[in-house]
């Protein structure tokens, strides 16, 4: 840890300030978010490193428990996740140790799984009265005949309930199609969600920035052509939107129900009001600043 002297006054003595110890776990250093995120603790002269999450091993027992990199204890007193998903399971166990040291994190362990898996995610907000599209669980191809009825019929979205950045979600037209892509799904392994879908919002969607409770910064993303996905990853376009009060309040209680300090709440603009398609952990930040000019990554740290 690093110490440094401050202002001083006349007559006073040199004092000394505790340097924050900053880690960014994130197994992309060069990704625009990580770069972002380590340009602006820099500037509030923390002592930040980006740990690779897959480098780090966790120690429990009898022993203190301990977290190391290359067999070295790491010491920090705050974290931010930017865990991706394919590393979830280790990465929820990291911030878990991480908890138990003492250590702030921005996100906590709960927070990541609760937004990672969307079942569980939607049970969750509807149980709080949180709007959402629409949503059944099936578990065999024969179940989607009643998940259609119950949806609204066709068309309907399938999805996996593990997806991120789009990843795992399909547009489906017809009830064949439907018995077949949810049949493949379910032989992967996957879980999988048949979901209403909400025409007047068809290849857009609002995407708010929640940091601490506050909205900090909106968007409106829209897909390119034929595709109806509007993440910008899948190269969608963006841009700035003055947020209503009531879109900004149902991103807030989200946000708050997942246990989340940093959220990316993705609504959608329906004709019954807004409602919530999905609460990410990690959210990208070079769309949103890109659109916006608003510096989230300094609002993270």
């Amino acid at each position: 840890m690093k110490n440094r002297p401050t202002g001083l006054k006349n007559g006073e003595g040199p004092r000394h300030i505790m340097t924050v110890r900053l880690a960014i776990l994130s197994r992309g250093p060069r990704l625009y978010s990580t770069r972002r995120l380590l340009e602006e603790a820099e500037k509030r002269d923390c002592y930040v490193e980006v740990l690779d999450p897959m480098r780090l091993s966790i120690t429990v027992g009898n022993e203190e428990p301990r977290i190391l990199n290359a067999g070295w204890p790491v010491e920090i007193d705050a974290v931010i996740p930017r865990i991706g998903y394919s590393i979830t399971h280790h990465g929820v166990a990291l911030i878990r140790q991480f908890e138990r040291l003492g250590v702030y994190v921005a996100n906590s362990s709960d927070g990541i799984s609760h937004s990672r898996d969307k079942l569980h995610a939607t049970q969750l907000l509807t149980k709080n009265r949180i709007p959402v599209p629409t949503t059944c669980h099936v578990r065999t191809w024969q179940d989607v005949e009643g998940a259609l009825s119950r949806v609204g019929g066709m068309p309907v979205v399938v999805k996996v309930s593990e997806g991120t950045q789009g990843s795992g979600v399909f547009l489906v037209h017809n009830e064949e199609r439907a018995r077949e892509l949810t049949y493949k799904l379910l032989s992967e392994g996957h879980h999988v969600l048949v979901q209403e879908y909400i025409e007047e919002s068809h290849g857009s969607d609002v995407r708010v920035i929640v940091v601490g409770g506050k909205v900090v910064a909106a968007m409106r993303r829209r897909s390119r052509g034929r595709e109806f996905r509007s993440n910008f990853h899948l190269n969608g376009t963006v841009e700035s939107i003055e947020l209503p009060v009531e879109y900004a309040d149902v991103a807030r209680r989200a946000a708050r129900l997942l246990n989340l300090d940093v959220a990316g709440v993705d609504l959608l603009e329906s004709n019954r009001g807004p409602l919530v398609l999905e609460v990410n952990s990690s959210p990208g930040l070079e769309g949103i600043e890109g659109a916006t000019g608003i510096n989230v990554a300094g609002e993270i740290i």
